[in-house]
């Protein structure tokens, strides 16, 4: 492990750009960013294209690691390269950007009120793979829609049990269990799973570090026991829907919790936009969202 990203991560004003929609998500993000899916024909020239939409807000000034600490990428994303370097090692390199990578395969079907994580059969050779292209860590998500005990177990027992596999290839894994902005039963649901997390970070050996990716609480500042436990890296938000204003604006009432979010930052950018505009429109993204993290 890279001790210097280590304390930044760890230690860093700022927050964490997420820029891994993946193959389901992509034509969403590609028409959010105003390239219709009539416009190409296939995964080769949708990925292209998304790969052009993320080295554009990559290379651009605004993606400045005074206000971003880490990104995240989805694996096509580390496989290729911006200005003849891997994505990775432009983001450490050029940038002084930490690199995450996504690691899960999606949701399986909704279960006990959760959707646990597909099996990720591969995930030692991604280990590997990640290790070879200088990635920091990694990231996982789940879904939690109902406050089922059984079901919020569930998901927590399955992050971290991958969360060990991640930690025993030497990086340092994001445990993402989501709950729903959406939930009629959100703020139950996250007491549940404070208390679900808080078993497993007591349970963790030595030198077995996590970060955490939550949804802005409904209580603030419930998170906070999470955000000082010793096991804990960072504690990071996700934006779950929310628009730019209204995340930013929930993320201040929690103190130490810092952003990793993706819509949110790039729901004003778009294909169209000349680089003065594209770059103006992700400077304010990114001062915004800087600023309710370090709130």
């Amino acid at each position: 492990m890279n001790q210097a990203q280590f304390d930044k991560i760890k230690n860093g004003k700022g927050f964490i750009a997420a820029l891994d929609q993946s193959g389901g998500s992509t034509p969403k993000a590609l028409a959010l960013y105003g390239v219709p899916e009539d416009s190409y024909s296939g995964e080769d020239e949708m990925f292209d294209l998304v790969h052009q939409m993320r080295t554009r807000i990559i290379t651009s000034p605004a993606f400045d690691s005074k206000y971003i600490l880490g990104a995240i990428l989805f694996e096509q994303t580390m496989d290729r390269k911006i200005e003849g370097l891997y994505t990775a090692d432009y983001l450490a390199e050029k940038k002084g950007i930490v690199p995450f990578l996504k690691v899960d395969k999606g949701l399986a079907e909704e279960s006990n009120g959760v959707q646990l994580m597909k099996p990720i059969t591969d995930l030692d050779e991604t280990l590997r793979r990640a290790n070879e292209r200088h990635i920091f860590g990694t990231k996982m998500r789940s879904v939690i829609k109902e406050a089922n005990e059984e079901g919020i177990k569930a998901v927590v027992d399955q992050q971290f049990e991958v969360g060990k596999q991640i930690i025993a290839a030497g990086l340092v894994p994001i445990i993402e269990p989501e709950v729903d902005i959406n939930s009629p039963e959100k703020e139950k649901c996250e007491e549940l799973l404070k208390a679900e997390i808080l078993r497993h970070l007591d349970n963790l050996g030595e030198n077995e570090d996590v970060m955490l990716k939550v949804t802005i609480p409904t209580k603030a500042n419930l998170y906070k026991e999470l955000i000082d436990h010793p096991k804990v890296v960072r504690v990071v938000a996700l934006s779950g829907g929310y628009s730019t204003d209204v995340a930013n604006e929930k993320l201040k009432e929690n103190n130490g919790l810092i952003a990793s979010f993706s819509r949110a930052l790039s729901q004003d950018l778009n294909a169209n936009q000349t680089d003065e505009e594209f770059n103006a429109a992700l400077e304010n993204a990114v001062k915004d969202i800087y600023e309710a993290s370090i709130s």
